[in-house]
């Protein structure tokens, strides 16, 4: 398997578009981490299954967020999205999100060419209403049988937004040393 930071790039993300690497497939109680050290894929929890994935859920490449991890996308299709596929995303927007006191943005994107919506999700109002409050009530109780009370959903943000915060996270990946 190849190392997604060393062959894949952010991607054009000031004109929308990222590399998006997926962990965990929609719908899935296993909690599939990207190793950075040994450039591999493990399986770090199985979670119960009340809790299980509400989209895909992925990084964007050669990106750090404020937790040390690579910047979290969440993938939106109806199909789940194997562990292991990367592929170019539209940035929707950027869930604005805090675990155990730290920041732990989630990126929205959905495939660059999506044939079966006819491109049409640009933002996050494309999506409604319903599924925010579907993943602000995921992200804000999955970890509710561990740790109560660790994690909160401080917002949404539109893809300027996002593209701001991948820009930190880019110098944060930069600056590592």
């Amino acid at each position: 398997m190849a190392d997604f930071n060393q062959v894949l790039t952010p991607g054009d993300y000031q004109s929308g578009i990222v590399n998006t690497v997926v962990e965990i497939s929609k719908g899935s109680m296993l909690k599939i981490e990207w190793d950075r050290e040994k450039a591999a894929f493990m399986l770090d929890r199985v979670e119960p299954s009340i809790f299980a994935k509400p989209c895909n859920y992925g990084f964007i490449p050669q990106t750090l967020d404020d937790d040390g991890d690579e910047l979290d996308t969440l993938v939106v299709t109806d199909e789940p999205i194997p562990t292991g596929v990367f592929f170019e995303a539209r940035i929707v927007g950027v869930l604005e999100f805090e675990d155990d006191g730290e920041m732990d943005h989630k990126v929205v994107v959905v495939p660059a060419d999506d044939r079966n919506t006819g491109d049409s999700i640009t933002s996050l109002d494309d999506l409604g209403e319903r599924w925010k409050q579907q993943i602000e009530h995921h992200f804000s109780h999955y970890k509710d049988l561990k740790k109560p009370g660790s994690t909160k959903v401080l917002g949404w943000g539109d893809v300027e937004k996002a593209k701001e915060i991948i820009t930190e996270s880019i110098e944060r990946w930069n600056n590592k040393g």
